[in-house]
């Protein structure tokens, strides 16, 4: 359950530029009633001063035991220079944690940490665009795939639906399956011991691809155009995605990118669409051979897809970030790949925010479909009432 909240100076009480020589300490709150240990937050480097010739990766995070914890450094305005240090607090229920800034000394280290938040462009698979993280691994399709179908050429795929890599490890696979793939490329249809892909997507939305309704039909755009990978490391991945104008009817709909972030040991990713033409737009859920249970949360926000899925099952899952929400409905549909559970989101100031994720039974990351639907209550919950970073000194 991941989200990373970027509370800058307004969004901080009480914090203050201090020199580089007094340990700057603070408190990370949960107002909720059950403990929280898989958020990533940030602490921005308006925190601290800078000495001459120093850079924040001069500085680790630690516990108040002194312990240094896994940490990403990450550049938000893409200038090449890093401005936060993301982190994963464990801080109990209606409680607080403790940490600190710790500058490192010459034979510190910061704890080691593959890099499980992973995204690539994928040219030696025509040219998708695939993330992961240690629970989940997706990706969509780029120009030369559409190019490849529209031409009537094998292997080509015209979609802008969302693809789902069932992994049951937690280490990084995304370059392990494709290589098998050069050699074979049925390979990683085949659960080997780490997974598989056996997620259909056709035409459909996917997990979490979006479209417009205009006078009762959903309109959707073509593959994505062009890239730009923003992050990747042990605690998130981030990348744009771009698209051409698009038709809705008598609508041309702008989709000018598709921000998608994901962070450790989240089921879902955050997608962020900055879109003009629309009021609302809507994500969707294919529901393949509409054998699956629906169920819709409009006080979460969320609506899931539990289906039997080859010898296992799989949920899917679409949750609105605050202020998105603005309802649902399943379609169904006798042609293929055209039935889904949509979420209805608004677009607020061009654009809309959401999220978009599964898990399979195989995996064992969740002992059941309850279990499971109570993960998106509570992450709808932590939304609405996220983790505060309060500096103490």
């Amino acid at each position: 359950m991941n989200k990373i909240h970027l509370l800058f100076l307004l969004a901080i009480v009480g914090i203050s530029c201090v020199p580089t020589d007094q340990p700057v300490s603070f408190v990370v709150s949960n107002a909720l009633s059950f403990e929280r240990n898989q958020e990533v937050i940030q602490v921005p480097i308006e925190l601290i001063v800078l000495k001459k010739g120093q850079q924040l990766e001069n500085f680790g995070i630690a516990d108040e035991m002194g312990n240094l914890l896994s940490i990403q450094y990450v550049d938000n305005n893409q200038d090449e220079i890093s401005d936060g240090i993301l982190f994963q607090p464990t801080v109990p229920a209606n409680g607080q944690s403790k940490f600190f800034l710790k500058e490192l000394g010459a034979e510190e280290e910061i704890p080691t940490s593959m890099e499980v938040c992973y995204s690539r462009f994928v040219p030696e698979r025509t040219d998708d665009y695939s993330w992961e993280n240690d629970k989940v691994a997706f990706r969509m399709f780029g120009p030369t795939a559409q190019q490849m179908k529209e031409e009537g050429a094998p292997g080509g795929t015209l979609t802008s639906g969302i693809d789902c890599w069932l992994k049951k490890v937690e280490y990084p696979i995304i370059n392990k399956w494709y290589k098998k793939y050069e050699s074979d490329p049925n390979a990683y249809h085949v659960d080997s011991g780490e997974g598989l892909d056996n997620f259909h997507v056709g035409i459909s939305r996917g997990c979490g691809g979006i479209a417009v309704k205009q006078n009762d039909e959903f309109y959707t755009s073509k593959n994505f155009t062009s890239f730009k990978t923003l992050s990747k490391g042990p605690l998130k991945t981030a990348f744009e995605l771009n698209y051409s104008p698009w038709s809705a009817g008598d609508s041309t709909i702008i989709e000018t990118t598709k921000k998608i972030n994901l962070d450790k040991s989240s089921q879902l990713s955050r997608i962020e669409v900055n879109v003009k033409g629309a009021k609302n737009i809507w994500a969707g859920l294919t529901l393949h051979e509409n054998d699956g249970q629906v169920t819709v949360d409009s006080l979460g926000a969320w609506v899931s897809y539990y289906q039997p899925h080859g010898d296992s099952y799989l949920a899917t899952a679409l949750l609105a970030a605050p202020g998105f929400f603005s309802g649902s409905e399943v379609v169904l549909s006798e042609e293929k790949d055209l039935s889904h559970a949509y979420l209805n989101l608004a677009v607020n100031e061009g654009k809309a925010v959401y999220y978009a994720g599964f898990y399979w039974q195989e995996s064992g990351q969740f002992e059941d479909n309850e279990a499971w639907e109570l993960y998106l209550t509570q992450f709808s919950a932590q939304l609405a009432d996220p983790l505060v970073l309060s500096q103490i000194n």
